[in-house]
């Protein structure tokens, strides 16, 4: 289904946990590549669980704040980096407590810096030889499938009820890790913040999924085209997907960073404040 979306004065769901959440805790899993240890943010919420969790996908910037990863290159077990849970970017943070203040685990794993590309990279730089042994259709797709089986293996998340989420380049990834699973059981839902949808981003120009998506665009996204990814959407609604996009008009790229810079557009504030609360009903099963 599709939804243009115009927002003013929408207040979040209140939280069900009020005392403070602990730290981030690095974690690490074998990607499903069968060959990659892969490190990872876990982000708790408050007693024993069962939890659902949600999967957090990092963009083309990697999981870190500006501040740290340009000085990152490699980040692995027991090896001392600028770049770990502390110097996590602003966005990812944010998220992941979010999720943790609602009863939900959060897990950010980290696709570049186990594979030495730890600073990210910077827009439009798709065609960097550099970001092929990171890419969204070959090999960020695995470290997914791998987080989902470490998370199965945890005695406080609900295995029934794993999802994930992605942005932009990490959304594009959430896409094809769909376009994998078809119609076998996996991750419950995905959600996918302005991701790219060309045919160098996604397996397929059609999504064939069981799974339900949500996606939230920008129109005016300054990085990728929501106009193809609007195509993307109707192909794959027509093949049965269930699919539910929403383009928020005046709304750019990175959206729900909770920086100034981006925060200051007002259609940006409206579109974060309806997709935030839109992700909770999709992690509730109220979609």
């Amino acid at each position: 289904m599709w939804r243009a979306a115009v927002i003013l004065n929408l207040v979040l769901p209140p939280l069900t946990a009020t005392a403070a959440l602990a730290a981030p805790e690095t974690v690490y899993f074998r990607s499903a590549d069968g060959a990659t240890e892969i490190v990872g943010y876990l982000f708790r919420p408050q007693g024993a669980g069962p939890h659902p969790a949600v999967v957090l996908l990092h963009g083309r910037g990697g999981p870190y704040s500006l501040n740290f990863n340009r000085n990152c290159t490699l980040v692995a077990r027991n090896t001392a980096s600028p770049c770990n849970a502390a110097t996590l970017s602003k966005r990812h943070a944010m998220w992941g407590e979010f999720w943790a203040s609602r009863g939900v685990i959060a897990l950010l794993p980290d696709s570049f810096g186990p594979r030495g590309k730890a600073h990210g990279f910077g827009r439009f730089t798709h065609d960097d030889p550099e970001r092929a042994s990171v890419n969204e259709l070959t090999v960020r797709p695995l470290d997914a499938e791998g987080a989902l089986v470490y998370l199965r293996t945890r005695g406080d998340v609900d295995a029934n009820r794993i999802l994930l989420q992605g942005w932009s380049n990490g959304g594009s990834t959430a896409l094809n890790v769909m376009i994998r699973q078809g119609a076998r059981a996996g991750f419950r839902a995905a959600l996918a913040f302005y991701p790219g949808c060309g045919r160098s981003a996604l397996l397929d120009d059609t999504i064939r999924t069981t799974t339900p998506i949500t996606m939230f665009l920008g129109e005016d996204d300054d990085e990728v085209s929501p106009t193809i990814c609007q195509h993307v959407a109707e192909r794959s609604l027509a093949a049965g997907t269930k699919l539910d996009a929403t383009m928020y008009p005046g709304a750019t790229h990175d959206f729900d960073d909770p920086g100034e810079r981006r925060q200051s557009v007002p259609a940006n504030a409206a579109a974060r404040a309806d997709a935030m609360a839109k992700a909770v009903r999709v992690v509730e099963g109220k979609r």
